[in-house]
């Protein structure tokens, strides 16, 4: 016995599990000053909803709420059930200070006092 599910009711079903989805997340992509909710992030990508989110590549930042968590590269890998998968090129960690090019020990003092002549 064969189970036939219509286009209309597999679509009916990516909507609502992809609204599920958007609810539960609270990440989300910015490329070119623009917000889109992630759906589904693992390891080596994340996914979008495909309808509402025109294509991205490139140079892309993620946020957790309010919180930048990652610069990445992308690239579009595919879409399937009202989602656009896309993989990681490179995924850097954001920070909130430049980088340091030397070792900073963490007993130093953090600034010297002179005395005024």
């Amino acid at each position: 016995m064969s189970t036939y599910v219509s286009k209309e009711m597999r679509a009916e079903l990516n909507a609502a599990r992809i609204a599920t989805l958007k609810k539960a997340s609270r990440l989300r992509v910015e490329a070119d000053g623009t917000h889109y909710r992630v759906l589904r992030m693992w390891k080596d990508g994340f996914t979008v909803e495909s309808e509402s989110t025109p294509p991205l590549r490139g140079l892309v930042d993620l946020y957790d709420g309010a919180n930048h968590l990652y610069q990445c590269l992308i690239v579009a890998a595919e879409e399937e059930a009202g989602e656009m998968r896309y993989d990681f090129k490179r995924n850097t960690m954001a920070a909130d200070k430049a980088p340091l090019d030397f070792y900073r020990s963490p007993d130093a003092p953090i600034a010297l006092l002179g005395k005024r002549d």
